[in-house]
């Protein structure tokens, strides 16, 4: 779900995802979108990330994660190591009035190239409901077909997670089958929701939004 080969620094860069050549690889931009930014996850998020995944209610539907601050460090410095290597990225989602990231976006490659991928998401409950995931399902999405070239994007959900699967649906999430006892926690096995978004489709829809990036 550690380092930069190169110094980043931070660009002003405006317009559609899809308009501005950007080498991600050496670091995330900053999306700000509605009333979220968000940036590269970063070591000093790892408390509150803590704080807000490790709850009963967010842990029951997603894969493990870490369950100590240290355990956090250590999942936020492979992020950085893998999108240096160009496999997979992860954004922090900060809502406003934050300073740290309550909730991740992580994207990965599904074969080289990335021109297909598997995207998933975790945020804290406090902010269910509030708009958030929408916000940053979107600006993810757009990233994702518009500046790192992906031409479809995967989710796969619980299939008895009706917060999570009507969230992928309102997004604009096809629903394309069951994987049947796809997904083992806890020594039980689930049926899991494949989920896709393709980039025609997502370029046709309506609703897409210019966010702006720093």
């Amino acid at each position: 779900m550690g380092m930069e080969k190169m110094p980043y620094q931070d660009q002003q860069l405006h317009g559609r995802a899809g308009s501005i050549p950007f080498d991600w690889q050496f670091g995330l931009p900053t999306i700000r979108r509605g009333k979220i930014t968000l940036r590269e996850v970063r070591d000093s998020d790892a408390p509150a990330l803590l704080a807000m995944l490790t709850t009963d209610e967010v842990a029951e539907f997603v894969s493990p994660l870490p369950r100590s601050v240290e355990g956090f460090s250590g999942f936020i410095a492979e992020a950085h190591h893998e999108r240096m290597l160009g496999s997979s990225f992860c954004f922090g989602v900060v809502p406003d009035g934050y300073e740290d990231a309550m909730g991740l976006f992580q994207v990965r490659q599904l074969e080289p190239g990335f021109g297909a991928a598997e995207w998933g998401f975790a945020l804290g409950s406090p902010f269910w409901g509030s708009g958030v995931f929408l916000e940053g399902a979107k600006a993810v999405i757009d990233f994702s077909f518009g500046v790192v070239g992906a031409h479809r994007l995967e989710a796969r959900s619980i299939a008895s997670n009706g917060r999570g699967n009507g969230a992928l649906r309102k997004v604009g999430a096809l629903q394309e089958g069951v994987l049947r006892r796809s997904f083992q926690r806890n020594g039980r096995y689930y049926d899991q929701i494949l989920w896709s978004i393709l980039k025609d489709d997502w370029h046709q829809s309506q609703w897409v939004q210019s966010p702006t990036f720093h």
